[in-house]
Parts: C-alpha cells; structure tokens; sequence
C-alpha cells in the first residue's frame, strides 16, 4: 500500500455530488482510491500506484500554478498523461465554461476540450464518434455562445431524414409536425441549453432554423452557424451541397457517427466520401471521439466497447 499525503487536494473536488468523481478516477486509474483527511491513500498493483502517483503530482502541479480545477479537468489530465502527451500539461489551462440561459457547459475530456477549440479556429468542423459523446450537444452549445455573442447572427440546424427519403409530403401536417421526429435530437438539445422561451423565441422569429437537408438546396448562408447532424446518413451529393452554402462570417459544423450509417449502401456515405477527399486540406478541421468521451450513463461506454470488438472480429 502507498499512502501520500496531498495538502493541497480542495475538499470540495472529492466529497458531497463529487465523490463520484473520486469512484470514477479510481476505475480508469486501476487503483484503490481513498480520502482520510488531506491525506490519498493509493493502493494496488505497484506500476499502477505509481502511475497513479505521478497523476496526482500533475495535478498539485497544476492547481500551485493557480488553475481552478474542475471536475472535468481530472479527467482531461489523465487523458493527456495516458495518451503520452505529459508536455502539453505545461501548458494546460481549465477551458471556460459556455454560459448559457439555463446551464453552463464546459469539455469533460481532451477530445471533447479539442472540439471546442477547433470549432473556434476553424469555419469547417466534423465531429466523428460513437454516441454520446457531446458532439451534437458541444455543438449546439457553441452555436448559442456565438450567437449570444453576436459573432453570427443565426442558426441554421438540420439533419437528413432518412426513414422519410426526404419525400415528407405524404406526412400529416404542417412542415414543423413533418420534421419534428427527425430533428427531435436538435430540439432536445436547444431546449437543454437555453429557457424554453427563449428557444420559442428564436424559432418563431427565423433566429433558430431547423429543417431537413433537402431544404437547404439552393441557398447561400451568410453569418450563420450551420450544425448538420447525423451526417453520416447523407450522401455524397447531399454533403457537397451542404458544404457549399457557407457564406461569409459562416461556420458549418458537421457531427457523424460512421458505425450507424442507415443509407441502403452505406460505403457511399457523404462523410466518409468527404474524410477522404477533404482531409488534406488544412483550413478544415477533423475532430474524433472514442468510447472515453461518452457523458451519457456508464453502460453506454461498455456496450460501445462490445459493439466494437464484435465488428472488430467480423472484418477479421
């Protein structure tokens, strides 16, 4: 058993809500983890103490530099430690949260904290991972912030609507109740983040704009900030489209999940048409998430993992 004591671990980080926190840390560290006092008592195999160890001396190094650690940031130092990347938390600083209406939201692990940042530099952005891992959600999330900070001046959301072929004609209703179990992801997402008046609001008025891909043909798109998700149910004509009616002081952002691709044949997928294609070009970022990014319940992070060691072992 190892037993070091850490003065400078703030209470508030590791009892009350955020004792979970401690349990989760404890999993991915491998170890036995326990509070007495300011002391951490670190118990199990030898290599994983000591790795253990090495994380928590980051972490007194980072917070005696005055950063004001997070929940979240626990979780990116550890990504940064276990992918080989210790140089970067020289110069690593908590990201500010995205304060909105009704909650703040900030980046729960390096992947995500990469997105953010590169949905900030660049003006074309493809979010690619399994579910759950806040790529809609981040995105939602920074389309309010700029529009809350004036850098655009609407939001445009939309999605391919597969089951329907885009033909929605023959759907009861107006065309909000035709689209609606399409794009009810997006809603959920907009109505998470900001008061419900609000959102009202922004739709009723043209500020928020959610329609299915098929109507986005034809239209230049100047100031706006473009989210179109599920983008691996696109075509490659459809994302080509979609790609080119960015206007001026216009951002697309484009989220995927390649392991759900719903289309008939779905090799021909727009996204993966357009990975290929336009990964070269160096004004266009591509940002990916693994099973470590999922914020959704913890069993979704396993069935990920299952999923993906039973199409692992068919292509074998």
């Amino acid at each position: 058993m190892e037993k070091i004591t850490h003065p400078f671990i703030r209470k508030n980080v590791f009892y009350g809500v955020l004792d979970r926190n401690l349990k989760k840390l404890e999993s991915r560290l491998g170890a036995s983890l326990a509070i007495r006092g300011d002391c951490l008592i670190i118990d199990g195999d030898p290599k994983k103490v000591e790795f253990a160890k090495s994380y928590f001396e980051k972490i007194r190094e980072l917070e005696e530099k005055g950063c004001d650690l997070k929940e979240e940031d626990f979780h990116i130092v550890l990504d940064l430690l276990e992918e080989g990347h210790a140089q970067r938390l020289e110069n690593y600083f908590p990201s500010e949260a995205l304060n909105l209406s009704r909650k703040s939201v900030a980046p729960k692990s390096l992947n995500q904290q990469n997105y953010i940042q590169a949905i900030r530099t660049y003006d074309v952005v493809f979010g690619i991972g399994p579910a759950g891992t806040g790529k809609t959600y981040l995105a939602m999330a920074m389309a309010l912030t700029y529009l809350q900070n004036k850098l655009v001046s609407r939001i445009i959301l939309t999605r391919p609507a597969v089951e329907a072929g885009e033909k929605l004609g023959f759907l009861p209703g107006d065309l909000l109740q035709k689209i609606n179990p399409y794009l009810r992801p997006l809603y959920d997402a907009l109505f998470d983040l900001v008061q419900a008046d609000q959102a009202k609001r922004f739709i009723e008025r043209g500020i928020i704009e959610i329609a299915p891909l098929a109507y986005m043909r034809g239209r230049t798109l100047n100031s706006a900030f473009i989210i179109l998700d599920e983008a691996q149910n696109t075509t490659k004509e459809q994302m080509k489209m979609l790609l080119t009616r960015s206007g001026f002081d216009s951002k697309v952002l484009i989220t995927a999940d390649i392991t759900q691709i719903d289309l008939p044949q779905p090799a021909k997928s727009g996204v993966l048409h357009a990975i290929k294609i336009l990964s070269p070009i160096k004004d266009i970022a591509f940002c990916y998430f693994n099973e470590k990014d999922v914020v959704r319940h913890p069993l979704v992070q396993k069935i990920i993992k299952a999923y993906q060691k039973a199409e692992a072992k068919a292509r074998a």
